[in-house]
């Protein structure tokens, strides 16, 4: 299995960004790591291994991006507004840097947007917000409403980043087109505080006509264990 480390200096950014390449072919999976973690993450969590067969056999090229949560959710000694703008930046870094070094790579046209926990919050807000770009969207026990950390502050940019808000006002034919043609998994334990929000989002996607598969396991499940077994189940569609 190919396995090649990358850093570029991003214009967007204005600083080092790296990340790690699985693969030579195939969809191409762009993985977002958890809350405040790095681009080795999954790498040193096993996912990766799940799918070793996979990305060996050329259906699967995953590149595993680093993130700047620390900067922007997490940077709690910033005001919100500048917190959302730093996540606006680390948004256009993936569309317009990441993007299309990945298919100067790779040419296959199928993008997939997956993370855990708070790297599928990542996954949800740019693969929703970006449909014209992203296939396949798999949210492991993903965050989906990003209010919560901000203490009530609230702009333009949130509800651009936050699909719970942005969805139910889709009305654009083209954008409704290209989200009906998305493949959308949740995953979530039933015993997880976020199965709540990941329910409010399935029912507005589908309020909107938008198809999308919510899948409930029982107890907490989330946790990595839990999240390898249901890579291997989802990655390449539903069950």
């Amino acid at each position: 299995m190919r396995r090649e480390y990358h850093r570029w200096w991003s214009p967007t950014l204005h600083r080092d960004m790296e990340l790690l390449e699985f693969g030579h072919a195939g969809a191409r999976v762009v993985v977002f790591p958890t809350s405040q973690g790095r681009f080795f993450e999954w790498e040193d969590r096993g996912m990766l291994g799940v799918m070793r067969e996979m990305i060996t056999r050329g259906w699967f090229h995953i590149i595993c991006v680093d993130s700047v949560d620390a900067e922007s959710w997490y940077a709690y000694h910033l005001h919100p507004a500048a917190r959302i703008w730093r996540h606006e930046q680390y948004t256009t870094y993936i569309i317009d840097e990441v993007l299309p070094w990945s298919r100067w790579r790779n040419h296959h046209p199928f993008t997939i947007f997956t993370g855990a926990s708070f790297g599928g919050f990542h996954a949800l807000s740019m693969g929703l917000r970006y449909p014209n770009q992203v296939q396949r969207i798999l949210s492991l026990s993903g965050l989906t409403d990003i209010k919560t950390f901000l203490g009530g502050f609230y702009n333009d940019l949130v509800y651009f980043q936050n699909p719970v808000d942005f969805i139910p006002n889709e009305h654009d034919p083209e954008r409704l087109d290209r989200l009906r043609q998305q493949d959308i998994i949740l995953t979530v334990g039933r015993d997880d505080r976020l199965l709540v929000q990941n329910r409010e989002l399935s029912g507005k996607l589908w309020g909107r006509g938008i198809g999308n598969a919510l899948r409930e396991w029982e107890g907490f499940a989330h946790d990595w264990p839990v999240w390898q077994h249901q890579l291997h189940l989802y990655i390449g569609g539903h069950d």
